[in-house]
């Protein structure tokens, strides 16, 4: 009898994440909803998610909209546009309006759909509010505290699946990476915008969760919402299928006559003249010469090892993309076909992924697949450095959820020594990266 019921969770367990991923791959980004914003006041009572105690006999706090109000910097998103630094930005990019008042900044620090789906308790000045993760909620407030309404059903009346690793990525990295329409480019960095990092379960863990990862919350949401190395690998397919999406952009992968330079290695150009750093790399089969522009593969470097570990026809067929995509840069081939190619490469990875189960074993092998890269000489650049240890980091977290990690203390601090060796971009060395990573071999390696 346990084993049939064991069967029958598990078979629960696989319907949901199908029919929520499903779900998630024809759902709009909330900005872009046909559905009316109704504004963070119809969430914040206390009754509803506005209360300061927990309630334990809810399945969901109720106090959501607390621990976003006082700790989540989505909430003071829109202020940041206030600041001295963002009003020189938009003075240098010569926009007709403030940064507060400009669409090119409210699509990301504020949830800003059209003036005709707004309604007029909702305030831009909330920031990246409720409604701009969860979607707006004209169709579902109603429905999605009544009795025997099912989560199903709410995403049927226009609930975002932000659970769903698909879904998050999609709407975290439309703001955190870009996308076609809304990305933060190279003048608009130049005029003094932070250079965009990011990976979706590390940032996902800096911020406060307003939610609860227990069994109800799985049962609800499913297994996969609560998995940080799917997460973390969802995030990367997505991140190069997107790269590629704007590298053959019309407008915005070029910049004047130059692909726009965002794409690009920052750090590759801009260090001093007397620093000669470049060195040859084969990470994809072939090296760029000194003098040309080498792509960003921070991000490919992360879904190759995925794929060695996950796919190892999907891995020789991404690999092969990607070499051809850098000898079309060095000017040997067609760039946007072999963009597209690896694009397709990408988003086949992100369906193999999230059909993937991430078990102790697995995320032991692709953690000790990343350190050997890194030995091995394929992280001199700073990104791709910040990227491996962004990625250690979320695999450690899967590991501690699996209990793979056999001293999470020594574990922890290993991963710290990684971080200091990359506080500073402009002081970072990659002999010191890799003799910390040497360290911290043996304690991925331990059982």
């Amino acid at each position: 009898m346990t084993g049939l019921i064991s069967s029958l969770a598990r078979r629960l367990a696989l319907f949901l994440v199908l029919a929520i991923s499903a779900t998630s791959h024809g759902q709009p980004l909330p900005d872009q909803s046909p559905d009316k914003t109704l504004g963070v006041v119809n969430c914040a009572s206390s009754l509803c998610h506005g209360s300061v105690n927990t309630w334990p006999s809810s399945p969901v706090a109720q106090n959501e909209y607390v621990v976003w109000s006082r700790l989540d910097k989505h909430a003071r998103a829109y202020h940041v546009l206030l600041n001295e630094r963002s009003r020189s930005i938009a003075s240098k990019l010569g926009l007709a309006k403030p940064a507060h008042e400009s669409s090119e900044c409210l699509g990301c620090h504020a949830h800003n759909p059209m003036p005709e789906r707004v309604d007029a308790r909702h305030k831009i000045t909330d920031g990246v509010a409720c409604e701009g993760c969860h979607g707006p909620s004209e169709k579902w407030i109603a429905s999605h505290t009544a009795p025997g309404v099912t989560h199903a059903d709410n995403l049927a009346h226009g609930l975002y699946p932000a659970a769903a690793p698909q879904a998050r990525a999609k709407l975290c990295m439309s703001c955190h990476f870009g996308t076609a329409e809304k990305y933060v480019n190279h003048r608009t960095m130049a005029a003094g915008h932070p250079r965009l990092s990011f990976e979706l379960t590390t940032f996902t863990n800096l911020q406060p969760a307003h939610f609860t990862a227990d069994k109800d919350y799985t049962l609800r949401k499913g297994a996969g919402a609560s998995n940080h190395a799917k997460i973390w690998a969802l995030g990367q397919a997505l991140a190069v299928s997107t790269q590629m999406d704007i590298l053959v952009d019309p407008v915005r992968g070029r910049d004047g006559v130059f692909p726009e330079p965002t794409l690009f290695d920052c750090h590759a150009c801009h260090h001093p003249m007397a620093d000669q750093r470049w060195k040859p790399r084969t990470a994809f089969g072939t090296s760029i010469a000194p003098g040309l522009i080498r792509l960003n593969d921070a991000n490919a470097l992360m879904l190759r090892l995925i794929l060695r570990q996950l796919d190892a026809d999907l891995y020789t067929r991404f690999n092969q993309a990607a070499q051809d995509l850098n000898k079309a840069l060095a000017g040997s081939g067609k760039l946007n076909d072999k963009a597209l190619a690896l694009r397709q490469q990408a988003q086949a990875a992100s369906e193999k992924i999230n059909m993937s189960s991430f078990d102790g074993n697995t995320l032991r092998a692709m953690a000790l697949l990343l350190v050997d890269d890194g030995l091995a000489g394929l992280y001199p650049d700073y990104v791709g450095a910040e990227q491996a240890t962004m990625a250690l980091g979320s695999l450690s977290s899967a590991m501690q959820q699996t209990g793979s990690i056999k001293n999470p203390a020594a574990y922890n601090k290993g991963l710290a020594q990684l971080r200091a060796v990359l506080v500073k971009d402009e002081a970072y060395k990659p002999a010191e990266f890799v003799s910390r990573l040497r360290e911290f071999r043996s304690l991925v390696a331990a059982r």
